[in-house]
């Protein structure tokens, strides 16, 4: 056993100076080596679960405010409703006499100046019968003269027979006779005369009918309506329908229907104005000439709202405007300069005072509430009468979160956005 380890330590001892018989082996091993240690490396990089490091916490979100500034300019109050463009002047024109259309020279649109012939008529009398009728007026003068005449001779021999008989020179039968024959001459001059007044009478309308055949225009205007047609027969003084219409456009009225809850704010005089939609931007105005003290048809019946017209008048010099337009109409009831004014929209429901509970941003931008008195106001804006400086921010908008919990003590920070409001009028 010992000369085994002698000669084990002897292969592993090699003699000075002799060559290494393991020397070819050394390369190899220290690449073997090397790459060992690589894989080893990048098994403990990759292969090994790292500890996850802390985060630092990230800052919470800024809460959105939207608000409102309050600002000074004008404001008005109004009253809205609906309504219609009517005629102001207008005028139905029938047929003076009885007859026959001939001619209509005139169409609905056409433009006519006063006195224009629109229409003309031929009336049932003929021209045989209005001489027949001025022939028999010329004899019936002609029979009462010769009546006359005999009325004067009856008269006279009555007169002389009266004499007579006070002078007892004549008998009692001439006398009556003289007097019987006075009062029949008296009596056929009379009926004469009636005759006379009554084929006059005819005569005049006959005459009356020929002169007023034609149909004219009472005014300048427009032809609105027409009904007549050459042929058509007409009655004399016909109401309805009527034969044409003229109207004046260069005026129009204005009817408005109101509710019942705004026609006490309204009065004779009020500023009014009104735009339609055939001409969007277009305002128009006027003032208030009548309020109708009975409801509009078709309102306040079978639990139906009540309303009322109220009619004010609207130049037209350019005919752009017509009849039967709709119009969104506005009256102005009430008024306010360089009053400080706040969007409507940061309004809520008042309390039992009246007064609105706002919030308002500090100097900190954290929002305090704060008591306003409101005035006039109207669909987009409001007068502020109390609780409120021009240039404040009034908030209108805040996250649920944050309303009951103030951004400092929350740890939100607070991002201001303002909404433009409307210019004020």
């Amino acid at each position: 056993m010992v000369v085994e380890a002698e000669q084990i330590k002897v292969a592993h001892a090699p003699a000075p100076g002799a060559p290494h018989r393991y020397r070819q082996y050394l390369a190899p091993a220290f690449a073997l080596s090397v790459a060992l240690a690589l894989v080893a490396g990048l098994y403990l990089r990759n292969g090994r679960p790292r500890v996850p490091v802390a985060a630092a916490p990230a800052p919470p979100p800024p809460v959105k405010i939207k608000t409102v500034e309050v600002q000074r300019g004008d404001i008005e109050q109004t009253v809205l409703a609906s309504g219609k463009l009517q005629l102001f002047r207008y005028a139905d024109l029938g047929a003076p006499i009885s007859g026959e259309i001939s001619d209509v020279f005139v169409a609905v649109g056409d433009g006519v100046k006063a006195g224009k012939l629109l229409i003309k008529i031929a009336p049932n009398v003929s021209v045989a019968r209005l001489e027949g009728n001025q022939a028999q007026l010329a004899g019936l003068r002609a029979g009462l003269a010769e009546q006359q005449a005999q009325l004067d001779f009856a008269q006279l021999q009555f007169k002389r027979q009266t004499q007579l008989k006070t002078d007892h020179a004549t008998s009692d039968e001439s006398f009556e006779s003289s007097r019987a024959a006075m009062t029949a001459a008296t009596a056929r001059v009379e009926a004469i005369k009636a005759h006379i007044l009554e084929t006059e009478s005819a005569t005049r309308d006959d005459d009356e009918a020929h002169k007023h055949t034609e149909v004219t225009a009472p005014f300048s205007g427009t032809v609105v309506a027409l009904t007549a047609r050459p042929g058509q027969a007409v009655t004399a003084h016909q109401q309805a329908p009527a034969l044409v219409r003229i109207a004046d456009l260069s005026k129009l009225t204005v009817q408005a229907r109101v509710a019942e809850i705004d026609v006490p704010h309204l009065h004779k005089g009020t500023s009014a104005s009104f735009t339609t939609p055939g001409y969007p931007g277009k305002h128009w105005s006027g003032k208030v000439r009548q309020i109708v003290p009975v409801p509009a048809d078709g309102s306040g019946e079978q639990g139906r709202d009540t309303f009322y017209n109220v009619l004010f008048e609207v130049g037209n010099a350019n005919l752009r405007l017509m009849s039967g337009m709709s119009t969104q109409v506005s009256f102005a009831i009430a008024h306010a300069h360089d009053a400080i004014i706040l969007p409507v929209t940061a309004l809520g429901k008042p309390d039992s005072d009246g007064l609105y509970s706002l919030k308002i941003l500090d100097a900190n931008r954290h929002p305090q509430l704060r008591r306003v008195r409101i005035g006039i106001r109207n669909q987009h804006q409001a007068q502020v009468l109390a609780g409120l400086t021009p240039g404040e921010q009034v908030v209108i908008d805040m996250p649920a979160a944050s309303a009951s919990n103030t951004p400092a003590a929350a740890g939100h920070r607070i991002a201001v956005h303002p909404v433009t409001h409307l210019t004020p009028h």
